[in-house]
Parts: structure tokens; C-alpha cells; sequence
């Protein structure tokens, strides 16, 4: 090894082979005291070269380690919590992302692997739900987290020497509104750490090209913004007819081939797009019997909604817009809820032809608009003098995110967009909640109440807006009513709970309703003014 010696023991080169080493305090021409540590000593590094003699007392031939680091290492810029994890979209490497798309919209990224570092493995795992139900590999997070940072060393590894492989998801039903059943796939606890990696340094481009008629499984997004964007734009915009689509087995549908095609026109790094098609492709497992997927995207894996909404930004909301200049006729809007989305005209020939089209846009990309659910409907300020004028009854209802949406009148008689619950989402839940109790019917009364309480505020967080108050009432007298009911048939006693000392309970457990959610135009109008200044 070459350089200089602290103790000066090594002869110094003269001036003419080297004038850079002239002055050994760093003031030689090109050096920078303030950089160089103003001559300095450094710490001993191990040598190259051993003694000539085994038994001689000179002492091997070596110098000392520069006080500068090794490795320049990239500084952490990210954010915290208060716990002292770090906010992923924060970090250096990630915003770097962000900001080269939006420079360039066509920009296409050949280099984004390198991303999967082992803080932010760490940081996806500390992120996953802690209850979450296993995958085929039986590991929940608790068992996990024992031992998670030499785990995750591991996993860290492996993806990056190319032998991780991706576990099959395990199939799992829960029961849909109208009786048929829901299929879900649980994918193994690692796959949900590296599906959530993959998914933040996804978002980092995405979320630059998505659309802002888009709300659904994304970042300071909810479906409450959707449903006030549905609001503002019946009540003072000119729409006449609503077209409430559903896209029947989205998620079950979606065309593998297409789906990478779409990932490529942003995401050019063969090593990501590998992992995204381990996932599409590694199959479900059902009773120990593994099958093959070569359509669709698992229903409940933590990548699946990011490639969802990729997937509808390319066939649904861009040919939206284009479809918009080229064909559309006069206003028109789109609020998009993943595979769920409501569609406004002013004129009804617009919306007809709409319609027709975009079941052969579907068609296209091997999906197909539900038969029951997809329907174009007269709705709007002047729908009801509209339909009186031509002898029919009230215009019709359609649902939106758990609200049916109902053309109403105030007292004044102007028009009014009512938005009540939904009938099927509330017999759903009040069907759920009685057979819970029914199992918990020997539990303490007061670990009930708790829980009641806990479900009761958890409805009217999603289902208290102005104007549903009436639901929110109606709800909690049938969570009375099933209380009580409970408590009466566990009962080994002649005497019966009455109404009296049953009031006193609920007085104490469940909350009065109360409407919580703002009006729709003023948190609209604040949520634009932050995306402005963003």
C-alpha cells in the first residue's frame, strides 16, 4: 500500500517525483486543510507485506485508516415517528424517485432494486397489521417479530442474490352482501414484507401519473373524498344521468400479460418486474391443494391494490379522458373507487354512447361490466320535474361506497342530494354483531359493552355525514335491541331485564349519535387547496 506514514518512519518521495506530497501538512497544491484534517494522523490499517525475519522485531509494514468513512454511505433525511421509525415516502432515495417522475412523465426506470434496503424491509414489517390472519408458511407477525432483524438480514439477502421465491397464497371466503361469497388470498408473512417494499417504491412513480378522479388504496386518499368529489358534482354541477358501473371479478380477471405490458411503460428494471410476476404467478393453495393462476391478482395481498389501480389507470382512466376531447358532449365527470365507479352526463346520448364503448374497452383487456350492477339512471337537480314532466315516478337510487344517494327536497323545496346507509350494508353488519354476541353470549357485561362501544364508534366514523343521522339512530336501537335480547335469554332467573335498568347500561356504553363528517363542499374545497400547494 501506498501513502504517508504518521511516524515518518517511510522515506518521503521527493519533490520532483511528486509535488503533490511536498508539504505534509495538506497545503500542497490541490489539498484542502479543512478536508484532508490539516496532516493528521490516520489509524492503523492492517498491511499487505509481512517482516523479511519470523523472529525479527521490526514491526510489519503498514498506515493508518483515513478518519473519512470507507464507504461513503447516502445521509437519512426521512422523517420520523414518534417511536423513531422512519416515514418511507421521506427518505432520500424514495422522494428522489417521486421527483425524477415528475420531471419527466415518460421517464422509465431501469434502476429501482437497489431500493430494497434492509431499513426499509424493516420498516414494511413494522408496518404490517399485527392480527393478520397466516399464509401457507402458518407465521403470524408475533412469532415473527421474536428474532424479526436477523430474519429480515435474511430475507434481505436472498432477494438480493436472486433466491427468494414467492409462496402461494392461501384461499380464504367471506360472505358478500348478497349471500354469494368473496374470495381472498392470504399471502405467507414475507411476502407481505417484500409486497409492501415493492409497493412503496411503486407509489413513488404512480402516484405522479394517477388520476385525481381516482381514490381508492392510496395515500391521504379515502373514500370519503370520493364520495364529496360524487356530492359537489350532483348537487352544483350540470349532470342529468349517472351511470353506477361495477366490473364484475376484477380482481379474479386481470390479464397477466397486459399487466406486465402496463408496468413496462414506467418500470424498465427486470429485476422488479421478476418479483411482480413471482406474485402473480405463484397460485393459491386451497386444503393443501396448490393450483395454478394465470389470471388475476390475489384479493387481499398487499401489492394487489397498487397493481389494480395501475391496471384500470391505463384501460379505464386515460381512455376516459381521451374519450372525454374526442366524443363527449357536454359535462361530464368520473369518481373511481378501484373496480367501482360512477360516471355523470348532462346529456343522456353521451351516456348511452359511453356505454357502449366502454363495454368494448372492457372487452379489450378480458373484463366484463357486472349485468345487475352496471346501469344508466335519470339523477340529478332536474331528474324529478324532468321524469313528473313525462309521467314517471321518482328518479332512482344508486349506491356508492356503502351510501345509497337519494334525490331529495328541503324545506324550501330546492334540491337536495340525501345520502343515507345502505340497506345491505346495514342488515350485513346488524347480522354480523348478532351472531358475535351470540357467541360471546356468557361474556362479562361490561367486556361487551366495551366492545359494542368500540363497534358502534367505529360505524359512525365511516357512515356519520350530514343528513344520515336518522341510520345512525336506527342503528343503535337495534344494537339495543339485540343487547337486551341477549341479555334476557342468558338469564336464570324469573325476573327479566327491563327497559329501566337496561337504559342505564347503554347510557353508560353506547355513545349518542352524532354527526361527525364536515359538509362535503368545505373539506372538498380544503383537500384541493393542499393538493394546489403540493
Amino acid at each position: 500500500m501506498t501513502g504517508n506514514l504518521s511516524d515518518g518512519s517511510r522515506e518521503s518521495p521527493s519533490s520532483s517525483d511528486s509535488p503533490m506530497d511536498s508539504d505534509r501538512s495538506g497545503k500542497a497544491r490541490g489539498h484542502n486543510p479543512d478536508v484532508y484534517g490539516g496532516g493528521k494522523s490516520d489509524k492503523s490499517i492492517v498491511p499487505e507485506k509481512s517482516t523479511n525475519k519470523e523472529q525479527s522485531a521490526e514491526s510489519m509494514e503498514g498506515r493508518d485508516s483515513t478518519f473519512e468513512n470507507a464507504v461513503e454511505t447516502q445521509p437519512v433525511r426521512a422523517q420520523t415517528r414518534k417511536d423513531g421509525r422512519p416515514l418511507l415516502p421521506g427518505s432520500r432515495g424514495l422522494s428522489g424517485i417521486r421527483q425524477a417522475a415528475i420531471r419527466d412523465k415518460s421517464l422509465k426506470f431501469n434502476n429501482l432494486y437497489h431500493h430494497l434496503t434492509l431499513d426499509l424491509l424493516k420498516a414494511s414489517f413494522l408496518d404490517l397489521k399485527r392480527h393478520a390472519a397466516p399464509g401457507v408458511d402458518d407465521v403470524i407477525w408475533p412469532q415473527y417479530a421474536i428474532d424479526y432483524e436477523e430474519r429480515l438480514v435474511d430475507l434481505h439477502q436472498r432477494i438480493h442474490r436472486g433466491s427468494y421465491r414467492a409462496q402461494p397464497s392461501k384461499r380464504a371466503y367471506i360472505a358478500k352482501a348478497d349471500g354469494k361469497q368473496r374470495p381472498l388470498g392470504i399471502a405467507a408473512l414475507e411476502d407481505k414484507i417484500v409486497q409492501a417494499a415493492v409497493r412503496t417504491i411503486l407509489e413513488q412513480i404512480y402516484e405522479v401519473d394517477f388520476k385525481d378522479f381516482s381514490y381508492g388504496y392510496r395515500p391521504h386518499r379515502g373514500a370519503h373524498d370520493g364520495l364529496d368529489e360524487v356530492y359537489v358534482e350532483i348537487k352544483h354541477g350540470k349532470v342529468n344521468w349517472i351511470l353506477d358501473a361495477d366490473i364484475r371479478g376484477f380482481f379474479d380477471n386481470i390479464d397477466h400479460t397486459w399487466m406486465m405490458k402496463f408496468l413496462e411503460h414506467r418500470v424498465t428494471d427486470w429485476r422488479i418486474l421478476r418479483l411482480v410476476k413471482k406474485w402473480l404467478t405463484a397460485g393459491v393453495s386451497e386444503d393443501g391443494k396448490w393450483s395454478k393462476t394465470t389470471v388475476g391478482t390475489p384479493q387481499g395481498s398487499v401489492i394487489s391494490p397498487l397493481l389494480a389501480n395501475i391496471y384500470l389507470h391505463y384501460v379505464l382512466d386515460l381512455w376516459v379522458e381521451h374519450w372525454k376531447r374526442t366524443k363527449g358532449r357536454g359535462h361530464m365527470f368520473l369518481v373511481r373507487y378501484a373496480d367501482d365507479f360512477v360516471v355523470g352526463f348532462q346529456l343522456e346520448a353521451t351516456g348511452q354512447q359511453f356505454l357502449a364503448d366502454l363495454k368494448e374497452r372492457m372487452a379489450k383487456f378480458g373484463l366484463d361490466l357486472h349485468p345487475e350492477k352496471t346501469r344508466l339512471i335519470e339523477f340529478g337537480r332536474f331528474a324529478e320535474s324532468n321524469r313528473k314532466r313525462k309521467g314517471s315516478d321518482r328518479p332512482e337510487t344508486f349506491d356508492c361506497l356503502g351510501f345509497t344517494h337519494i334525490c331529495g327536497r328541503t324545506r324550501k323545496g330546492h334540491f337536495q342530494l340525501e345520502r343515507r346507509t345502505a340497506k345491505k350494508k346495514f342488515q350485513a353488519k346488524l347480522e354480523a354483531i348478532k351472531q358475535e354476541l351470540r357467541r360471546e353470549i356468557h361474556k362479562d357485561i361490561r367486556d361487551t359493552g366495551k366492545w359494542l362501544k368500540s363497534v358502534y364508534d367505529g360505524w359512525c366514523r365511516y357512515y356519520a355525514v350530514p343528513g344520515n343521522y336518522l341510520c345512525l339512530s336506527r342503528f343503535q336501537d337495534a344494537l339495543q335491541t339485540a343487547w337486551l335480547r341477549l341479555l334476557r335469554r342468558r338469564s336464570q332467573r324469573g325476573k327479566k331485564l327491563t327497559w329501566g335498568k337496561f337504559t342505564a347500561i347503554c347510557n353508560r356504553w353506547l355513545p349518542n349519535p352524532r354527526i361527525l363528517h364536515p359538509y362535503p363542499e368545505g373539506r372538498r374545497a380544503r383537500r384541493l387547496a393542499v393538493t394546489h400547494l403540493r
